[in-house]
């Protein structure tokens, strides 16, 4: 075998040695080349790559496969979720909307009824005046004719009754004395007529009244007295009548404006009111009656409800109790207060009530049980103190001992180290102690 001198050195073209004549060695024979050996292993090792290559692509095939079904699965569902929630949307929609229109709908039926009822007060209301005005104008035109009336009958007795009084006056010598008769109409005309004033000024009537009342009687009397001596009784009685009938007549229509101004009551009237008055009343003591029976059955059960405290406490509380009733006494009061409870359970048990030792003891313990469940640790662990436990190689604190003697000072490895696997476990063990810490912490 032989091999080419390379056609450069240094840069440099180098020459090509002469060889002569030379020629190729011929043989008889051409000699075959050599067969090469077989490598099995790396015919495996190359089948090996081969199957792990085609095994990888079909991983991969199967991965982007699956991954495209994934794809497609959570295409899917999203596509159906938010098919989901379009229609709940929608339907939210559409119920809000059918609300809003139930709302609207409500709202003019409501609006609609208080127009109607509206319309329907004011009809009331206007129809309601017009009764009262068309009641009012029939009362003061029948007050009107009533007064009429009364005037007019008023003036026919008078006249019925003058005549008599006249004959009785008459005397040709004094002929002058037919005036009297004439006086005392006009004068019971006259005190009538003030009695009126005086109810229209709302002023003092009694006095009128009585006056033109007097002034009837005088002219019935001589009515009567003249026509008995003159004439027959009939005339007398009719006459004296008259003189009465008049006056009186109308102190009926003067006694009917009094009582409308003064607004007195009828005799109905008077008997409804007093009926009311009589059944509010009832109703009034019978409320009264049923309010007492109410306040004695709360400050009954008040004091049953005391009284079975008071037992309570002195059966689960006997020292306090007794201390509380001392208190009581010495501070003057009949029964044992809040106040005085409060003040005996510091003194004794040295905590307001519904606290003491146990009470406190017993939290700290459920509090401890509660901390060591959201640390996820045994409770017998939970401990405050970072160094309950060390072991011998472990180093103390730098600080002195006061214990005498004085121990020895420790060296470097003056004790055995660890042993490689307990160093390893506690390592362990510290590292997991810190991931539960920290996971606690983010927890809470």
């Amino acid at each position: 075998m032989t091999t080419a001198a390379p056609p450069q050195v240094n840069g440099q073209p180098r020459p090509l040695p002469e060889l002569g004549d030379w020629r190729p060695v011929e043989q008889d024979s051409p000699i075959d080349p050599p067969t090469p050996a077989v490598d099995h292993v790396a015919l495996a090792e190359a089948a090996a790559i081969r199957d792990r290559a085609a095994a990888e692509n079909e991983v991969r095939r199967l991965k982007a496969e699956t991954d495209a079904e994934v794809a497609r699965i959570k295409a899917t569902e999203e596509a159906r979720k938010l098919k989901l929630a379009n229609d709940k949307a929608e339907a939210r929609a559409a119920e809000e909307q059918a609300a809003r229109d139930a709302r609207i709908a409500e709202s003019n039926r409501k609006r609609q009824e208080a127009e109607r009822q509206e319309a329907a007060a004011r009809k009331a209301e206007e129809e309601r005046r017009e009764a009262d005005a068309a009641s009012a104008e029939e009362i003061a035109k029948a007050a009107s004719k009533w007064r009429l009336y009364a005037i007019t009958f008023y003036a026919v007795c008078a006249v019925v009754a003058l005549p008599v009084q006249i004959a009785a006056f008459w005397d040709p010598q004094a002929w002058w004395l037919v005036i009297a008769p004439l006086m005392l109409e006009g004068a019971a005309l006259v005190v009538t007529k003030g009695a009126a004033a005086a109810v229209a000024a709302q002023r003092p009537h009694w006095h009128y009244r009585t006056v033109a009342w007097l002034f009837a009687f005088i002219a019935a009397g001589i009515n009567l007295w003249h026509g008995l001596a003159a004439f027959d009784p009939a005339t007398a009685i009719g006459t004296a009548f008259a003189s009465l009938a008049g006056p009186g007549v109308w102190d009926l229509h003067e006694h009917g404006r009094i009582r409308k101004r003064d607004g007195a009551l009828t005799r109905r009237e008077r008997k409804t009111k007093a009926r009311d008055e009589a059944r509010a009343e009832a109703v009034r003591k019978l409320e009264e009656r049923v309010e007492a029976e109410r306040q004695a059955h709360r400050e009954n059960a008040a004091r049953a409800a005391a009284e079975a405290l008071d037992t309570a406490r002195e059966q689960e509380f006997p020292e306090v109790h007794r201390h509380a009733k001392r208190l009581a006494a010495d501070l003057g009061e009949r029964a044992i207060t809040e106040s005085i409870w409060k003040r005996a359970k510091l003194d004794v048990d040295g905590a307001l009530p519904g606290e003491s030792a146990e009470v406190l003891r017993m939290r700290n313990a459920a509090e401890t049980r509660v901390e060591a469940a959201r640390q996820k640790k045994p409770v017998s662990t939970v401990s405050k103190t970072t160094k309950a436990q060390r072991a011998i190689q472990v180093s103390g604190a730098s600080r002195r001992s006061s214990y005498k003697p004085v121990p020895p000072l420790r060296r470097r490895n003056d004790t055995p180290k660890f042993h490689s696997v307990a160093r390893a476990l506690a390592a362990d063990a510290k590292r997991q102690s810190v991931t539960a810490n920290t996971t606690s912490e983010e927890t809470r």
